[in-house]
């Protein structure tokens, strides 16, 4: 069959036409995705939380006492939908410290977009990154979240200092909580659900979702703590396993969600 020089041109064109349709049909078939950012507010009670400066009452006891230090690393998040389905962010490790506010402010990318009604994250960092050598990031071992390579990271660290009273001295108290092996496996899951409406990821917009982590609850959870009397928590332990059940049980709560 012979072609005419115009019915080639006309020929081609089609064809580039076609090339091209395919391409933004390709295009089209990408997932669309967008962001979130997580704000962690620290509270102790109804109060915020102050390094140092404010005394808090603890239920348990009456105890008074002070908090110089609250960190605690986030890892695993996972974002979930009403038909069961969720979505894991990757290589999601996180080190929130008081002490430093940008740390509060987590930014995750890539999301599907999507209507999500909850969200699940591990406080501590899994066996995996426990063992798995120098990392850096959040997992540097130079953020003092670290005992050695046989009893890996620092999951929680809160310290303080006890106020004296007629029934105890002043001290200061340790509460450092890890371990990844049994006995003593101190990695925990906290899963919350959006109480009054769904997260809505969209391509367009990035939604804020505001968590708060009230450190009160360490001390009166399903295991209450008397701190005069609680020997602290060094090392993985049966102190670390009831300072874990504890925070696990209810320190992490969902405070909002702003559209954006």
């Amino acid at each position: 069959m012979k072609f005419s020089l115009p019915t080639f041109w006309v020929a081609a064109v089609a064809i580039l036409f076609s090339l091209a349709g395919c391409d933004d049909k390709e295009k089209d078939a990408q997932p669309a995705v967008g962001t979130l950012d997580v704000e962690m507010e620290h509270v102790v009670g109804n109060r915020a939380l102050a390094l140092n400066t404010t005394t808090y009452t603890n239920p348990v006891s009456n105890e008074q006492f002070t908090i110089s230090r609250f960190n605690y690393y986030v890892s695993n998040v996972k974002l979930q939908k009403a038909d069961g389905t969720e979505y894991a962010q990757p290589e999601s490790y996180y080190l929130v410290q008081e002490s430093d506010a940008e740390s509060k402010h987590l930014h995750f990318k890539d999301i599907p977009t999507g209507d999500y009604t909850g969200i699940s994250f591990v406080v501590g960092v899994d066996s995996a990154r426990n063992t798995a050598g120098a990392q850096t990031g959040a997992l540097d071992v130079n953020n003092n979240m670290f005992w050695s390579w046989n009893t890996g990271y620092i999951f929680f660290k809160m310290e303080g200092n006890l106020l004296a009273s007629s029934s105890y001295p002043a001290k200061t108290f340790l509460m450092h909580v890890g371990g990844f092996t049994k006995p003593y496996n101190a990695v925990r899951t906290v899963k919350l659900t959006f109480p009054s409406s769904n997260l809505l990821v969209r391509a367009d917009h990035s939604p804020e979702l505001h968590l708060k982590a009230d450190a009160l609850k360490v001390l009166n959870g399903p295991q209450p703590i008397q701190l005069g009397t609680f020997m602290g928590a060094h090392m993985p332990g049966s102190n670390a396993m009831q300072v874990a059940n504890n925070y696990a049980a209810g320190m992490f709560s969902v405070e909002h969600i702003h559209a954006n």
